[in-house]
């Protein structure tokens, strides 16, 4: 089975992603419409990162389903539309937000992996956005942890509502 991972560092925010999918499931050229999604934090360091569903085992938004619309088959996380009351339990309840809706669009939607092609995967230009097997996602993901920390240069947070600066990559003169 072959999952979907990012790696925020490589994503430049151009959104290509969001507009092959919306184009390859609903036939729109409208990013809002995507069944993944760009979320950029500003202002210092500036931080994109893909929003997507991960396939959970055990997915929350399905056992928050009232009428049992989300199942789990082949390893996928499925919507049944026909069952699906548009409650929206499943979009409150998902640990990722990646679950989406849309005025346009009757019931919530999400990634289903393109039926094991993901287009996103395909047109990522920086390859942010990859289609990997699913035992080498902990080679990922310790690559992205350490990459966090090297990238990590200050933190600014609040002490007694005295705002700091906490420089990680700041080692002094030696003194």
């Amino acid at each position: 089975m072959k999952r979907l991972t990012a790696v925020p560092e490589r994503c430049s925010g151009c959104r290509l992603c969001e507009l092959a999918c919306a184009i390859h499931k609903f036939g729109s050229n409208n990013p809002k419409k995507a069944r993944i999604r760009i979320i950029s934090l500003h202002p210092h360091p500036v931080i994109r990162m893909p929003i997507f569903c991960k396939q959970c085992k055990e997915p929350k938004c399905r056992d928050s389903c009232p009428v049992d619309a989300i199942a789990v088959r082949e390893g996928v996380v499925v919507i049944d539309d026909e069952k699906c009351i548009s409650c929206q339990s499943c979009v409150n309840s998902c640990p990722n937000g990646a679950i989406f809706v849309h005025s346009d669009i009757d019931t919530p939607f999400k990634c289903d992996l393109c039926g094991g092609a993901p287009v996103c995967a395909e047109v990522c230009p920086k390859k942010a956005i990859l289609f990997v097997p699913e035992h080498t996602l902990g080679q990922v993901h310790r690559l992205m942890s350490a990459l966090e920390y090297v990238h990590l240069q200050e933190v600014e947070y609040l002490e007694h509502g005295v705002k700091k600066t906490l420089q990680y990559a700041d080692i002094g003169d030696g003194n």
